[in-house]
């Protein structure tokens, strides 16, 4: 098994890091209402290492803090980090490990149980593009991914396999609700609020009547925009 305490100097003080980044972002989950209890959890690569950082599972988030979050390599296991034998990873583990392999572009993963975004999945239905926000964050609709089952890689097969087709960040996992992914892990949270933000707007929308789906070329356009030109650089 792999040991932390006998790893190079440089990838303890990057784990360090990442397991600190790990816990302060798990609190913005319950702050922005994308949570209860223990569900969700964010992970992000260890930069310089195979290895990922992950929510311990069924810990409650006042409770988290760097010395409790797990370490894993990217094919899910956890090392000798520290923490306790006994305190397992996250049960999304081996769903953000695929996702770690499969995506090198992808620094950090996350899963919420939101109210907004997993009612669209629960209905397996889409989240369509007809806010100009959406075309901004997520390049288009926000998919569905299939069904599957925690307990293997399934559900992480099922995130590849969607957005390898999709701009989004964001896919929505039948009956279960939405996994984020980005650069790293604060970029994956972002995604995680914005999901919830426009399921919960186009939810409305559709009491109200028909939402106006916004044109291709705007889309692609806003896109452009927001992805390369809005913020700071």
């Amino acid at each position: 098994m792999i040991r932390l305490s006998e790893l190079a100097p440089d990838v303890q003080a990057s784990v360090r890091a990442t397991r600190e980044r790990v816990a302060r972002l798990h609190a913005e989950l319950p702050a922005n209402g994308l949570v209860v209890w223990t569900a969700g959890n964010v992970s992000e690569r260890v930069p310089g290492a195979d290895l990922f950082v992950i929510k311990p599972s069924g810990v409650r988030y006042s409770e988290l803090s760097p010395d409790n979050m797990t370490v894993c390599t990217l094919e899910g296991e956890k090392i000798d980090d520290g923490t306790p034998s006994s305190l397992s990873p996250s049960s999304d583990t081996a769903a953000a490990a695929y996702v770690f392999r499969h995506m090198p572009e992808v620094g950090g993963v996350v899963h919420t149980h939101s109210t907004y975004a997993t009612a669209f999945a629960a209905l397996h239905r889409p989240i369509p593009c007809v806010l100009t926000m959406m075309g901004d964050e997520f390049g288009g609709e926000v998919p569905v991914g299939p069904f599957a089952i925690i307990g293997d890689d399934s559900i992480g097969r099922g995130i590849v396999e969607t957005l390898r087709s999709s701009r989004s960040p964001a896919v929505l996992m039948a009956n279960h609700g939405p996994f984020t992914v980005g650069k790293n892990a604060e970029a994956a949270v972002k995604a995680a609020v914005m999901v919830e933000e426009v399921a919960r707007t186009v939810a409305t929308a559709q009491l109200l009547g028909d939402p106006v789906p916004v044109a291709q070329d705007h889309i692609d356009a806003l896109y452009q925009r927001y992805q390369n030109v809005y913020g700071q650089h």
